[in-house]
């Protein structure tokens, strides 16, 4: 079992930055598939971005140049650091985790469902 705690959301005006940490459980953190997703009320959830074991990272179109995603192996915990947010950025924020190695349209959320999800944090870009 894989428990995972997100942080650092907030309020913040367009064009702004947030930090999001997500911190895992687990003894072998650093094989984990770690991904962030977010979701809108009444929409899908969608996938945002996601970085594997051995260091590849994957972005949706939306937030590429803008968002980064990071991971700390000895601290068990992966960051999205997000910056020129924009108020279509708003949303509930998921972190979510797979302790195998995906492919990259896995990693991405198509057609496969990670097994483990944080409780969310939301960030609100204000115009």
């Amino acid at each position: 079992q894989v428990q995972l705690v997100e942080s650092g959301g907030g309020l913040v005006q367009a064009g702004g930055s947030l930090r999001l940490s997500c911190a895992a459980s687990g003894r072998t953190f650093s094989s984990y598939t770690m991904g962030w997703f977010r979701q809108v009320p009444g929409k899908e959830r969608e996938f945002v971005a996601a970085i594997n074991w051995v260091g590849a990272t994957y972005y949706a179109d939306s937030v590429k140049g803008r968002f980064t995603i990071s991971r700390d192996n000895a601290k068990n915990t992966v960051h999205l650091q997000m910056n020129s947010l924009k108020p279509e950025d708003t949303a509930v924020y998921y972190c979510a985790a797979d302790p195998k190695l995906l492919t990259a349209a896995q990693a991405m959320g198509v057609l496969y469902e990670y097994p483990y999800w944080g409780q969310g944090t939301q960030v609100t870009v204000s115009s």
